[in-house]
């Protein structure tokens, strides 16, 4: 699986790659890569995480398995894992982005490097709308 830092995933965005951001709703509605698709590997409970059941049928729903994907979440846990799952179903074009977008220790993520970043979702573009279409 390629893995790439935030400049290239961006770089790869512009070349036309959907950038998919696997955290959960809380997370991304307080900052995103801007124009990204809101599905989470995991939701945000009462208990902490847990895993979201409906992920991969939501992915493949929207997204053809020879869509190109960028898979980006906090600091590149979660997305490695959804990155992963959406090889073993099939996907055939997945790029995780490392560090996230928080970033890690060693490595900057997306928020941290300046790239563009935006709030509120796009019109058809979050977790409410995937989920519901």
């Amino acid at each position: 699986m390629k893995r790439v830092p935030p400049e290239q995933a961006k770089a790869l965005m512009d070349e036309g790659y959907v950038y998919v951001d696997v955290r959960s709703i809380p997370e991304f509605e307080q900052g995103h890569p801007e124009g990204a698709y809101n599905v989470p590997i995991a939701h945000l409970g009462s208990m902490g995480m847990a895993p979201n059941a409906d992920f991969l049928a939501v992915m493949q729903k929207h997204f053809a398995p020879d869509a190109k994907l960028l898979v980006g979440c906090q600091s590149g846990g979660r997305s490695l894992h959804a990155a992963t799952l959406l090889e073993q179903v099939g996907y055939t074009t997945v790029v995780d982005q490392r560090a996230g977008f928080g970033g890690t220790p060693v490595e900057a993520g997306w928020r941290s490097l300046g790239l563009p970043t935006g709030r509120a979702a796009q019109a058809g573009r979050s977790y409410e709308e995937l989920a519901k279409r």
